[in-house]
């Protein structure tokens, strides 16, 4: 018995510090693109339409690569 009044306690902190990591990482936007990454791994990095997509939706325009990818 006198061990719940140590470990109940305990687990409430536990608690208490996950949920406040939680809201932290979705504070710190942790969770805004869970999408971005899972499709990012199709596209080939010199291909020019994903190069112009990147581009597009960063609004930094890079200059384009005077190289041809080897598989071309």
């Amino acid at each position: 018995m006198p061990a719940l009044y140590v470990m109940i306690p305990a687990a409430l902190l536990i608690v208490a510090i996950a949920v406040y990591i939680f809201f932290w990482a979705v504070d710190s936007g942790q969770y805004d693109d869970l999408d971005g990454p899972a499709h990012s791994i199709l596209f080939d990095d010199q291909d020019p339409n994903h190069t112009a997509a990147v581009d597009e939706a960063s609004g930094h325009p890079t200059k384009p690569d005077d190289k041809a990818p080897p598989h071309a």
